[in-house]
């Protein structure tokens, strides 16, 4: 988000219980911070960023978006994103989370912004990202003790023992990468690796249940089964006749390809061609 403020070098009077939850400002040494509404532009890639990084396995049940923290009584900072630490409870959040992510849009107060991020890593958040949206596009990477570096495009993000899988920076500024990292991490939350392995095991399930039975039949039915599952798992939308075209088809070579298909394919008519 946007943040607008300037301050003395003393101590502000104000406290983050006073603070009311919706209320447009932060809190830096009891100095109140206006953060400004999200434009367009910011609120489509914060968008991105929670898919891709929210859905990870290790995250999804302890994660959350704009969250407030107050790791002391004249603190009160909430980053756009924020995994670890977010638990389901009413008021604010005490102390911060472990990832914190930032996106820094046109406008952006950097001397505000470097306040926010000493207060959250010194009092104790592992990882910070901030997202630039102006200028190359890019992921400023801190992390106490250590230098600032810069991640670009091409390269990956990695948060230890709170996030499972890296998260490639172009996932937080690329609606297609953004999918596909979901994808590959909510199919992950029910036990299967990637798309290649749920392709895998139904067409595993479909070949054992035909050679069982011994019919062309049982790997129909099979491959059908599969063939529902992944369209599911990817989210396609079946009309009542797409998905009775799938369910009475018969023909083995034909529910294969259509596997096939499913596996990079965005619609069910792109599938049933």
């Amino acid at each position: 988000m946007v943040m607008r403020g300037s301050r003395s070098t003393s101590k502000g009077p104000f406290r983050a219980d006073q603070i009311r939850p919706g209320d447009p400002y932060e809190l830096s040494d009891g100095h109140p911070v206006y953060c400004e509404p999200t434009g367009g532009h910011g609120a489509q890639k914060v968008k991105l960023g929670a898919q891709a990084i929210l859905t990870d396995p290790a995250a999804q049940d302890d994660s959350g978006v704009d969250p407030g923290y107050a790791p002391r009584p004249n603190v009160l900072r909430s980053p756009d994103i924020a995994v670890g630490n977010v638990p389901d409870e009413p008021g604010w959040i005490k102390g911060v989370p472990l990832l914190a992510v930032e996106y820094a849009d046109t406008g952006q107060d950097e001397a505000e912004l470097s306040r926010k991020i000493t207060d959250l890593l010194k009092s104790g958040t592992k990882h910070l990202w901030v997202v630039r949206l102006t200028g190359i596009p890019r992921v400023e990477v801190h992390e106490p003790g250590l230098p600032m570096r810069i991640a670009v495009l091409d390269e990956e993000l990695t948060a230890p023992g709170i996030l499972k899988n890296p998260v490639p920076v172009r996932a937080l500024f690329e609606p297609g990468v953004a999918r596909r990292v979901a994808l590959r991490n909510l199919l992950q939350g029910q036990g299967y690796e990637s798309l290649e392995a749920v392709q895998e095991q139904a067409r595993t399930e479909g070949e054992a249940k035909g050679k069982a039975e011994g019919l062309t039949e049982g790997k129909a039915e099979g491959l059908t089964t599969g063939l529902l599952m992944l369209l599911e798992f990817r989210g396609i939308a079946l009309t009542t006749a797409e998905r009775e075209r799938i369910s009475s088809c018969r023909n083995v070579d034909d529910l294969r390809c259509w596997l096939d298909r499913a596996r990079v394919a965005g619609t069910a008519a792109a599938i049933l061609v």
